[in-house]
């Protein structure tokens, strides 16, 4: 019988006085506001349903942080940090607004393609996949078979499961992560189905906080 195999749950952290304003990059002293906690506690209600979790993980800025706090504390763990789970780093872009991002001539390039684009005084995309990929890579060797939670970002999680199912960087734009939603890192045959059907595809996409009950999440899980 075949090992079981580890399952990373990527969740977004929750929403922000930012969020689908201006672009925070890794800027510290950003927090969750009212709004963005009910989330996470929902996020936490939702995963309390699961079986059980070794770990739960955070990138080291406060929204990611205050997500997952109370993800760790139903399931009676301590929080640890990877910085590896960070947002990307934006460099000199951090704290524009996104209309005043989308008038930047680089701004085409950025969403056709990322592959290719360095934030001023920051990363690349492919990096910033890298190196989400590598902080991933380590958790399912650490805790082989079980379940692990890491909270992160939008971006480094578009790009990690980019990669998992082999889709070119180019074209992450277009996953769409919301505010504490939920994802199972694929498996590689997992990863092997789903890029034989679209239709499988479509059923791993990602549930928003509060859309189904603990146990059918679980179910959806599996």
């Amino acid at each position: 019988m075949a090992d079981a195999a580890t399952v990373v749950l990527l969740v977004r952290h929750g929403l922000t006085p930012t969020t689908g304003i201006k672009l925070p990059g890794q800027a510290p002293g950003l927090h969750l506001t009212d709004e963005g906690r009910r989330q996470a506690e929902g996020a936490a209600a939702r995963i309390k349903g699961l079986p059980k979790v070794a770990a739960v993980y955070s990138s080291h800025l406060e929204r990611a942080r205050e997500t997952a706090a109370p993800i760790a504390r139903i399931r009676g763990l301590a929080l640890r940090i990877d910085r590896d789970l960070a947002d990307l780093d934006i460099g000199s872009w951090t704290g524009l607004s996104l209309k005043q991002a989308a008038r930047r001539p680089e701004w085409e390039t950025v969403q056709r393609n990322p592959s290719g684009f360095r934030f001023p005084d920051g990363e690349s995309f492919p990096e910033m996949q890298a190196r989400i990929t590598s902080a991933l890579g380590r958790l399912v060797a650490r805790f082989p078979g079980q379940i692990v939670v890491a909270v992160s970002h939008a971006d480094p999680i578009k790009a990690a499961v980019a990669q998992a199912l082999g889709t070119p960087l180019d074209l992450f734009q277009r996953i769409v992560i919301a505010p504490t939603s939920i994802a199972k890192q694929p498996t590689p045959s997992r990863c092997d189905e789903m890029r034989a059907s679209s239709q499988q595809m479509t059923r791993m996409y990602w549930q928003r906080s509060g859309a189904r009950s603990p146990s059918s999440f679980s179910t959806a899980m599996q």
